[in-house]
């Protein structure tokens, strides 16, 4: 009977000193996490491909297309009231529209990395702090309204000989020739 108290005793003293030594070991090894490199720690945010008309002198003269990746950090993306991807896009058309040294027809002209850091701090300055850590461009492309006429027309026609003959009818280069009606 001795032999059965003893033998219980010694299994609460072994129970209650190893729940003492994994509590002791747990509680020195959390510490801190450091902060994870630049781009480590964030999300990727994709927009959709972005169509945004180029006005010049008082026109249309083409259509800017553009698909952007946003580097952002989720901790902050939750605390958004709005949805993200609204608020970049709106914020994208905002800075092309109302950025003049941005002119897509001038590809010469075109500072990309300028424009790329422009979209990031408008973002930024809009939400109150550093949100947007990188812009990223996935796709970029310039249509002209005559290449955008001219692959509407090929593809009304099928791509056939008598769809660029329409085009060129369209353009003023060829007059079209009006066929008589085979009674």
């Amino acid at each position: 009977m001795i032999k059965f108290i003893v033998a219980g005793l010694w299994l609460c003293a072994v129970t209650i000193g190893a729940v003492f030594y994994s509590f002791s070991t747990s509680s020195t090894s959390a510490a801190p996490e450091p902060e994870p490199a630049l781009l480590g720690g964030l999300d990727y945010v994709k927009t959709e491909v972005l169509s945004v008309p180029v006005l010049k002198k008082g026109g249309i003269v083409g259509y800017f297309l553009a698909r952007f990746v946003y580097t952002v950090d989720p901790k902050k993306m939750q605390k958004l009231s709005a949805p993200a991807n609204a608020l970049i896009a709106d914020e994208l058309y905002t800075y092309l529209f109302s950025n003049p040294n941005i002119d897509f027809t001038e590809v010469a002209s075109l500072d990309i990395d300028a424009m790329r850091a422009g979209v990031r701090d408008a973002i930024n300055k809009r939400v109150g702090e550093e949100f947007v850590h990188d812009v990223i461009i996935e796709q970029i492309d310039f249509l002209s309204k005559e290449q955008i006429r001219d692959n509407t027309i090929r593809r009304r026609t099928g791509g056939s000989d008598s769809g660029k003959k329409a085009a060129k009818a369209d353009h003023g280069s060829e007059p079209a020739a009006e066929e008589a009606p085979a009674h």
